[in-house]
């Protein structure tokens, strides 16, 4: 495509319109203008970019993981790195962002000081050639005049040749003709004046329009260049990121379940063998014969001295069947049933209460056996039988059976 000029395509057909080289001028100062918003879009941009780096930074630093072990926390912590390191990079390039803002402040301000001398020239010049333009005309409206008074005065003359004041005719004539040369010779002095501005304004815008056709030249071609190096420094970070994120993926290929979890019993096993099982201890003496429910027997001599322990008497109560809740049983030994071969049952143990107990319910229990009770949290119920083993026998609304003693509360 072939070039426009500057110097060829802003003139105009008046002689004191400017409006060619006007547009010429707003083109510049638009140009300057634009050179103002890319140096603050790189410049919003450095500090996005320091941000952001900092922030990756800082991810990096406080981001945990000192939990895992193995070939999980290498690539984990190769993540870290990789971050931190990607962070530092963007703080770089925040860097090189700022010296680019500086690179077009300067060259816009070098362009500014050229584009001003240019303009002090043409304005000189306009202003010249305005005011000698104004001259020139006011001589020709001034040499017009002396030329028509000139020429009324001849005309008057030959009208009234015979007049008494012939004479002063003449003399008038001579003076209007005198005054119209006069002014006829300085309306062409400014004539000669004006071309020889006009020419000098012609030369100058030429010159001018070339200078700035240059300028603009050269400010489209280093905002082309400086956007191009932009577009560079991050498709380059892009691939700088890219690079050290492969690094993280080279440990993550080498990452193994396996290796991992054998690690983990490397270093935390407590042992290859679970405990022995828990066998029984009979409280029993070898040799005591048992019925076929698995319930021991003991001698009539044994019998006779555990029913005549006092203690025994009031706090047991030997009977082959299940002990009755809501009544208490007599410990006499003649009152106990004996089993064909003369032996009694093993007694059962309860510790029944002197004096009626009642306790609310502290927490919700459901029944999980058939002698169990239900209860509710604020129930209140009596107490028939401590047993021991932490199982209490409770009355409530009729109902009976075994509860968690440390469920209830004493009222």
């Amino acid at each position: 495509m072939a070039p426009l000029m500057f110097k060829d395509a802003f003139w105009g057909s008046d002689f004191t319109c400017h409006a060619g080289y006007d547009a010429v001028i707003q083109r510049m100062r638009d140009g300057r203008q634009m050179c103002k918003d890319m140096e603050e879009l790189i410049k919003m941009r450095a500090i996005a970019e320091e941000k952001y780096g900092k922030e990756l930074v800082t991810i990096a630093r406080k981001a945990g993981g000192q939990s895992e072990i193995s070939t999980l926390r290498a690539s984990f912590e190769q993540l870290k790195t990789q971050i931190e390191n990607i962070g530092n990079f963007h703080i770089q390039l925040s860097d090189i962002l700022k010296e680019e803002v500086k690179k077009i402040e300067t060259f816009r301000e070098r362009q500014k000081e050229q584009r001003k001398k240019f303009e002090s020239i043409m304005e000189k010049v306009q202003k010249k050639k305005v005011t000698l333009f104004k001259k020139t005309m006011e001589s020709k409206k001034t040499y017009e005049v002396k030329c028509r008074e000139a020429d009324e005065a001849e005309t008057s003359e030959r009208t009234n040749a015979q007049a008494k004041n012939a004479e002063k005719v003449r003399h008038r004539v001579k003076q209007c003709r005198q005054a119209a040369n006069e002014a006829e010779r300085v309306y062409m002095t400014n004539i000669d004046q004006l071309e020889t501005v006009r020419r000098d304004w012609e030369d100058t815008h030429r010159s001018t329009c070339e200078v700035f056709q240059q300028l603009e030249g050269d400010r489209i071609n280093m905002l082309r260049c400086a956007l191009w190096d932009h577009c560079n420094h991050f498709s380059l970070r892009c691939v700088k990121d890219d690079e050290l994120y492969e690094e993280v993926r080279k440990l993550l290929e080498q990452c193994d379940i396996t290796t991992d979890n054998n690690c983990f019993v490397e270093m935390k096993k407590t042992g290859s063998k679970p405990p022995d099982p828990i066998v029984f201890e009979s409280c029993y003496p070898a040799g005591t014969e048992r019925n076929s429910n698995g319930r021991a027997f003991f001698s009539q001599e044994d019998i006779t001295r555990r029913s005549s322990d006092p203690l025994l008497r009031r706090s047991v109560s030997i009977s082959t069947e299940s002990p009755t809740i809501s009544r208490p049983i007599s410990a006499s030994v003649a009152q106990s049933e004996m089993s064909d071969n003369g032996y009694a049952p093993l007694p059962l143990l309860h510790t029944t209460p002197t004096e009626v107990q009642f306790y609310v319910v502290l927490y919700d229990y459901t029944a999980q056996e058939q002698d169990e009770l239900s209860m509710n949290r604020g129930d209140i119920v009596q107490v028939l039988v401590k047993g021991e083993d932490g199982w209490w026998t409770v009355e409530r609304n009729g109902y009976s059976g075994l509860v968690p003693g440390n469920y209830l509360d004493k009222i």
